[in-house]
């Protein structure tokens, strides 16, 4: 289990964007296109995005959510929560540059905010092999 987590963290590494699917306000998966920030393993994973943003409404309301990955035949799926985070300092260290395009007040634009995926499950689709197990 451990070379398969491994080879998923590798995949992920590989990875500029992921898809991150809330819980819409009518109960359906609402997958979106999203740049990972900054990730730890597969364990934990960070996006930027706007407080005014459908998914950051969504988490508010329910914070389940799942994120996937692929390359090639390669694929994970992981299903977590999402925190908001609000701790300045946090949000001030995964601050990227070019997130200036869409918070053009910066890092203390009042629209910036971070989400952190944490993953409870997995699915891996790795080299063949199709697994299921907790995080």
């Amino acid at each position: 289990m451990e070379e398969l987590k491994r080879k998923a963290e590798l995949l992920l590494e590989q990875c500029e964007s992921v898809i991150l699917a809330s819980v819409d306000e009518n109960g359906f998966p609402r997958p979106v296109p999203m740049s990972k920030v900054k990730a730890d393993g597969i364990s934990t994973i960070w996006f930027a995005t706007g407080t005014y943003s459908d998914k950051t409404k969504h988490f508010l309301e329910n914070p389940k959510a799942g994120v996937c990955f692929q390359k090639e035949i390669n694929s994970v799926v992981l299903t977590g929560d999402i925190e908001i985070v609000t701790d300045e300092a946090e949000k001030k260290a995964l601050w990227q540059d070019w997130f200036i395009q869409h918070f053009p007040g910066g890092v203390d634009d009042p629209t910036y905010c971070v989400l952190k995926f944490t993953s409870k499950r997995v699915t891996y689709w790795l080299d063949f092999q199709f697994v299921k197990a907790d995080l």
